[in-house]
This record gives C-alpha cells, structure tokens and sequence, in this order.
C-alpha cells in the first residue's frame, strides 16, 4: 500500500475505495485481472471485482510451487489425540489437492457444484475443501459434531452434489461417529441418493462395509486422474457456511472467490504479518469461520505454512498443550479463541507447564470469537511475553472488523478493546433510531455499505433474508448484532450482543462490563452475566462464575467481594447481587458462552440446546442454578 501508517490507510480505504481495494487485488494472481473494483447495480447487493477471473485453489496452492516454493512446508498435521505428526509440502498438498478434485469431477462435480464436507480435523478435510474450489465448485463445511437433523437441514438448504466425511472424530473421552450421522441425514433429508466418500479411521464402531455404494477415499484417490484449476468469476461462490442456529432453517453465509481472496491476502500481510515461510497456527476448526480463514485459505495464500491441531487446549494431555505444538513446530503466531486461554489459565494459573517449552518462536497472540476480557488478557500477555491482539469479527464479515493492525502499524493496546477499525469498515455507534451517539456512548455498532471485500454477499439462494436479516434494521448499514463505544482514540469497546443489554429499572446496562468487572477478582477463572426476569426492576443482573484452579474461596464471600467489585466500579445502579458458583458454563464448540440459553432456563421459557454445544452435561449441572424451583 502507498500509505503505511493506519490512519491514511483507514482514509483512504473510505474515501478511495475503489482505488484501494484494486491495488490491494494485486496480491492475487488472476486469470483475467480487474479492471474494476465495485459492481453497485443491485445495491444494497453489491459485488467486488466484476468480469476478473482466478482460481482461489491455484492461488493457495499451484502459484508458490510455479514460484520455486514447492519444497517449502505448506502443511502440519499435528494430532494429540494420536500422538501423529506429519507435514505436507506445496508440491506434495498441491499433488493431493489435484487428485481429490479429480476424484470429485469423476462423481460428477462440476463448477459451481455444491460438496457438503463433515470432517474432523485432519489433513483430509482442508484438502477436501481446496479440491472443490479447484473445481469452481462450491463446498459447504458442516461442524463435525452437528446432529444428523441439522446436517440434514445443511444438505437440504445446500443442495450438494456428494458428501465427503470420515469415520469420526476423536475426543479426549470417547469417539464420535460420523458414518451413522450422515445415513440418518441423508434418510431425513430430501437429497435422494448421493456420492459418499469416507475417509476411514481406525477405532470406530461403523466402517464403509456398512454403508454399500459408500466410497472409500483411499481407493478413489489411487485411480483419479489430478485435474486442473478452473477459472472462476470473482463473483462466484466459493463457499457457504451456515451460522449457527437452534431454531428455522440455517442461514447460509454466502463467500465469494475474488474478493475473499484479496481480503485475506491483506489481512496476512497487514494485520497477521504473516508471509512466505512464517507458521502460523490457527487452534480452531475447520467447521468454523476462522478455520475456513486462518487455517486452510489465508495462510496458503500467502505462502506460509499452516498447521492443522487435532487436540484440545487442556487435557490432551496437559495445560501445556498448546505450548508444546508452539515449541516443535516453531509457531510464529498463534490464533486462538479467548475460552482456550481461559481454560488454560483455570488449570494452571501460575503458568507452571508454560516453563517446560521454548516458546522462543512466537511472535503475536491473537483472540477472536469471545470478548477477551481484561485479565486474560494480561495474564496472556505476562506469561507469554508477546504482544496480545484482540480481535473483533463474525461468521459474516469472515475477517477482521476490528484489530491492531501488527504488519501495519503497531498501535498501543488498551484493554478490553479490539483496538481500531480495520480498512474498508465504516462503523458508526448509533442509537436505536440509527442516530450517531456521542464519543464514548454505548449503542449499536453498526458498519456502512458497501462492506469490503471477503465479507458475506448474500445468504445462499435467499436475498431477502439477506438483506432483512441484516440490512434493513438500520438504513444504509449492516447491522452488526452488537453493542459497544468509541472512545476519543477511535478505539472500539465491543460490550456483547445487542440482546445481551439488559434494563434494570429503567437503566440500560451491559452484562459484558459487569463480566469484565467479576472478571478482575483473582479468584475468577471465566464468568457469564445474564439478564433474569424480575417482577420489579423488570431484569436484574445475575453471575455465574468459574473458579481458577487451587482457589480456596468461601463462596457467601466471594459473592460479597464480586458485589462490592461491581458497586465499585460500575454503581448501584447494576443492583447486582446474585453470583454462583458452577462446575463450567455452556459453549458451542467455538468457545462462545450460550448466554441465551442460559436467560431463556433462568426465565422458565422454553430453550433449545444447540447441536453446537461443547458439553451437553453442563446444561443438565446447570438446571438446577438456574431453575431452583426444579422445572424441567
């Protein structure tokens, strides 16, 4: 970029959009360049790059071994689960990639094509995902954990054209088996018959010779001839990723070739500060947004070596887990979600594990997924040594809308905040009337239109729910679901989502800065802050709370000192005076806390526990805090 500095680059990605957008396209290699960057014909629909032409595969892929590249590490499978190391050239990923996608085109997949893939994490699944978009198909990753009726409700929204799946998955305590999900899925969908191909893992109940007509992935790549990048408009799909959801048919986020590809390509030099060479591990899962980002295409794209993690941040074996995988494989960046420090810092508060490694490789730290509280934050940011970086961004936008911009500009840190906008975002704090509030004032965080390049174009065949699930709230803008301030610096405090506010007696207030205050006691590993119905303030305020590991707290105490933190730091006017002590709190799988659920228990309305959810016992541990009356 001409400018190096945020402000002018922040400037001028507003004012000269176009301009920007299209120098920053020249880090894609194009089968037919753009000559324009912004299709606004159909606006509010708007589309990035119109009449170029790539290959997002071949840009991840087969241009770095053209380069001379093809020696270098692309790939690292590391499984904890197996005790499995193993690392996968560019020439040797690209070789892989090739066949599989001539495995896809011999069942008949063409471009624009749907895959559905239910994979756990394992080399197979990234290879899966880059073959399909070698094809200019379109794939649509399901989380490995969903029940067969959502990954049916998937198959039937997608349309695919094949499955692809393995045996399972492999948690610490037991073994998750996909085979049998994907039959009942199929059987409850209206997908008739379809290609299955199965990625067979030993120690599971059900093989293929279960499933007749089922293919075996093995035997298909030894007789498929590798097949060719094919060109695709930028403004073709790439892929769908349904957000979750426990209710109506999955709203599937629309991704689309070009403009993800340079979005993702800025994000690596720009706020990663990644290139050719570095390692960057992302700890999350391919089913998820940030493994579709960060784990398979960013990295690839910019010609680093991404690593693959079949483990869990504690328990496989130890707390020291993931410092570990930094030491062998000499990570230079590590993207991980706030609940994993949180867990880390709940087993092993002092860092003891941390001391049996050489970390010496690690650069940055970065969080996205979950509010990173305070205290992590600087519990990280101590035992680590390295600079911390919160991060702001959601399924839709599919890269950061806020973040401290380290291949930038490194900007000074200030806790609780995902420091400051990222190019080509116009956010606005407004009210509910979607007037600008003043600086420092709460409201909806809310980004103008166009949205740049890499963010959601649609929802897959439903422009109306796009646009009304989306963009009709707020004239003009995207609807970001959250709320938060600005303050002077430009900084962006994201407080929770908008339905997470909660009225005590008239007063406004956010449950996330009760949990950042709860958050500061040092007995307090993670926290939850819910909005439970009151006959007389309407909604008071009411916490549950984790402790750390070895913390010998009285708990009628602990909830004097968190009440007295709280009336100190936030007022009277948060009334709060309820905290509990629980086990753990329900998360999806991601790591976000179902803060939803858990209101709807604590109000006695009827809920619904997601597929998503990590553990589904902690409901059941929890019924009993939330419900004291015993309504089941």
């Amino acid at each position: 970029m001409a400018n190096t500095n945020y402000r002018d680059t922040y400037a001028r990605s507003l004012e000269q959009r176009e301009d920007f957008w299209l120098e920053a396209s020249t880090a894609v290699t194009w089968t037919k360049p753009p000559v324009a960057a912004l299709d606004d014909s159909a606006a509010p629909l708007y589309r990035w790059f119109p009449k170029a032409t790539l290959n997002t595969a071949y840009n991840a892929l087969d241009r770095h071994v053209e380069a001379g590249r093809g020696d270098q590490t692309a790939l690292i499978f590391d499984s904890a689960m197996l005790g499995i190391k193993r690392s996968y050239t560019y020439s040797e990923l690209t070789g892989l990639v090739a066949r599989f996608a001539g495995v896809l085109r011999s069942q008949g997949v063409g471009k624009g094509d749907r895959v559905v893939i239910y994979m756990p994490m394992i080399p197979e699944a990234a290879i899966a995902m880059l073959a399909t978009a070698r094809l200019g198909a379109v794939h649509s990753v399901v989380f490995g954990g969903f029940a067969p009726k959502e990954l049916a409700a998937r198959i039937d929204d997608a349309g695919p054209s094949a499955i692809v799946t393995a045996s399972g998955g492999i948690e610490p305590s037991r073994h998750v088996e996909y085979l049998p999900a994907v039959a009942e899925a199929l059987a409850l969908s209206g997908a008739g018959a379809l290609p299955v191909i199965v990625k067979s893992r030993e120690g599971f109940a059900a093989s293929l010779e279960d499933f007749p007509g089922w293919l075996d992935w093995d035997q298909t790549m030894e007789q498929a001839f590798p097949a060719a990048p094919e060109d695709v408009a930028a403004t073709d799909p790439l892929y769908i990723l349904y957000t979750s959801g426990t209710t109506g048919t999955p709203k599937g986020v629309v991704r689309d070739n070009g403009g993800h590809a340079v979005a993702l390509s800025w994000t690596m030099a720009n706020i990663y500060d990644i290139g050719p060479g570095d390692v960057m591990w992302t700890a999350s899962d391919v089913g998820w947004v940030v493994g579709h980002s960060y784990i398979v295409y960013g990295p690839l794209l910019a010609g680093a070596t991404t690593l693959l993690y079949e483990g869990k941040p504690v328990g496989t074996p130890d707390a020291g887990a993931f410092w570990r995988v930094v030491q062998d494989h000499k990570v230079n960046v590590l993207f991980t979600a706030p609940t994993a420090l949180r867990a880390i810092r709940k087993a092993d508060p002092q860092a003891a594990e941390l001391a049996r490694y050489d970390i010496s490789s690690l650069r940055t730290l970065f969080a996205a997924g979950e509010r990173l509280d305070t205290e992590t934050y600087r519990w990280a940011g101590a035992v680590l040594g390295v600079p911390v970086v919160d991060h702001w961004w959601q399924t839709e936008t599919g890269w950061a809308i806020c973040a401290n911009p380290r291949g930038l500009e490194d900007l000074p840190f200030k806790p609780g905040s995902p420091t400051v906008p990222m190019p080509g975002y116009a956010l606005t704090i407004v009210d509910g009337t979607g007037a600008p509030v003043e600086v420092g004032e709460e409201g909806n965080i809310v980004l103008g239109l166009p949205l740049p390049p890499g963010t959601l174009t649609t929802l897959w065949q439903n422009d109306d729910r796009y646009v009304s699930s989306y963009l009709a709230a707020f004239e003009g803008s995207y609807a970001t679901g959250d709320s938060g301030y600005q303050d002077a610096d430009g900084y962006v405090f994201v407080m929770g989502r908008t339905d997470d506010i909660i009225n005590v007696a008239g007063h406004r207030l956010s449950t996330g800065a009760i949990e950042q205050v709860i958050a500061s006691h040092p007995a307090v590993a993670e926290c939850a802050v819910i909005g439970v119905a009151d006959p007389l303030k309407g909604q008071r305020a009411s916490g549950y709370v984790v402790l750390k590991a070895g913390a010998d707290s009285d708990e009628a105490e602990l909830v004097r000192e968190l009440v007295a933190l709280v009336r100190k730091n936030i007022g009277p006017v948060a009334d709060f005076k309820h905290a509990t002590v629980v086990q753990a709190l329900p998360k999806t799988r991601s790591g976000k806390i179902l803060r939803k659920t858990m209101r709807q228990i604590a109000d006695g309305d009827e809920y619904v526990v997601p597929s998503t959810i990590e553990d589904p016992e902690v409901i059941g541990q929890l019924l009993g805090v939330l419900r004291p009356d015993g309504a089941a």
